[in-house]
């Protein structure tokens, strides 16, 4: 079988007569499925990229008659899509928020033997979006859509990240302001950048410590550990409290729970890939479903306009993340004012629910079975 001598633009290669797939619409026709490179790249066949090369080297063919123009779209429901020969299985996509504790690296694996996150989740075929460290805690998004997962890592979303800091010493305040405005500090490659203008505010002061709450919109390694030993502080403690607008309340150290299909439009919604409704219905409620496949497709349509509309109503269903007075939280979060005590500050006292216990983590100082408190991440105190 011949190969191209070279990637192709997307419309520059036109496949040869009576190869169209019968999800390929002409020009100037409504779109209608996905693009083919996406759905090889969801069935984790390859990267987008490499699914590109895959399609124009006429490696890919969809009911039986190979495609090798880009752009060309199949329907997951009805197209039948092989490469080299072989059928493709579109999978499900599964979204997780996981309360990661410490002691734990951010990995599917790890060859030094270390606990990975992934022995904290049902078997489900996702990996982290990002990595936390191994004495990091807190929030910890898991995905097998590639798609959502490089858009929320790539530098142009400036996708939020919320920490709780615990810094030796007392930090005054012309060095928070130094951190607000952004700081030279040198990567691991030993080349110094500058981070960008981040928000921060002061917790809480103890006199030996100084508790900060910082959000960032770039996602460096090990960025806010070398924030502060630029100014020479040492970080005691971390824990990240939000990502992407979400946050680990209801969730108890260790816990994790997918994403509703109101939480991963958001996400999508966040960093410009649209709500997603091109595959019909949300696979984290379709892969939690059982039934007929017609009447699953019936229920999932139902419970999408239910938590479409719930918000409007004040019912069951609206985010807890998203501060919806009188809703009722998602899992742990059933009763609970999502907006309780925020009072338009970012960040919570660490001294709040530490029961006397100076110096307790203000991200996991609940007592043991109690019900953590909700991180806040709202704007700066004014």
């Amino acid at each position: 079988m011949s190969r191209a001598t070279g990637p192709a633009k997307p419309g520059g290669t036109k496949a040869a007569k009576g190869t169209e797939p019968s999800g390929t619409e002409p020009a100037g026709t409504p779109k209608e499925g996905i693009r083919l490179q996406r759905f090889l790249a969801d069935a984790g066949v390859a990267a987008r990229r490499k699914g590109e090369l895959l399609i124009v080297a006429g490696r890919v063919s969809v009911n039986g008659r190979v495609v090798s123009e880009l752009g060309s779209r199949v329907n997951p429901d009805r197209d039948s899509v092989s490469v080299d020969g072989k059928r493709v299985a579109a999978r499900a996509r599964f979204y997780y928020l996981l309360n990661k504790p410490k002691g734990y690296v951010s990995t599917v694996t790890d060859p030094e033997g270390r606990p990975t996150v992934m022995s904290l989740l049902p078997e489900v075929p996702v990996r982290p979006v990002g990595r936390l460290d191994f004495y990091t805690e807190g929030v910890l998004l898991l995905t097998n859509d590639g798609e959502l997962h490089h858009a929320l890592l790539a530098p142009k979303s400036g996708v939020e990240k919320t920490y709780h800091v615990k810094l030796h010493g007392e930090v005054p305040m012309r060095d928070v302001e130094r951190l607000r405005e952004g700081i030279t500090i040198t990567l691991a490659d030993d080349r110094q950048v500058r981070t960008l203008p981040a928000q921060v505010d002061v917790l809480r002061r103890t006199g030996k410590h100084t508790w900060l709450v910082i959000s960032l919109h770039e996602g460096r390694s090990r960025q806010i550990h070398r924030m502060a030993e630029a100014l020479g502080y040492v970080v005691l403690k971390l824990a990240r409290v939000a990502f992407a607008g979400l946050n680990y309340y209801g969730l108890k150290i260790g816990e994790s729970r997918p994403l509703s299909i109101r939480e991963v439009h958001d996400l999508r919604e966040k960093v410009g890939l649209g709500p997603g409704d091109d595959l019909g219905a949300h696979p984290a409620k379709r892969v939690a479903t059982r039934g007929k496949p017609g009447e699953r497709v019936a229920r999932l349509e139902r419970e999408l306009r239910e938590e479409r509309d719930a918000p409007a109503r004040g019912e069951r269903g609206a985010s807890p993340a998203r501060g919806e007075r009188g809703g009722r939280g998602e899992r742990g979060g059933r009763g609970a004012s999502p907006a309780r005590g925020e009072r338009g500050e970012r960040g919570v006292s660490p001294a709040r629910g530490e029961r006397g216990e100076r110096g307790a983590s203000p991200a996991f100082s609940a007592p043991k079975g109690a019900r953590p408190e909700r991180p806040r991440t709202g704007g700066p105190r004014r």
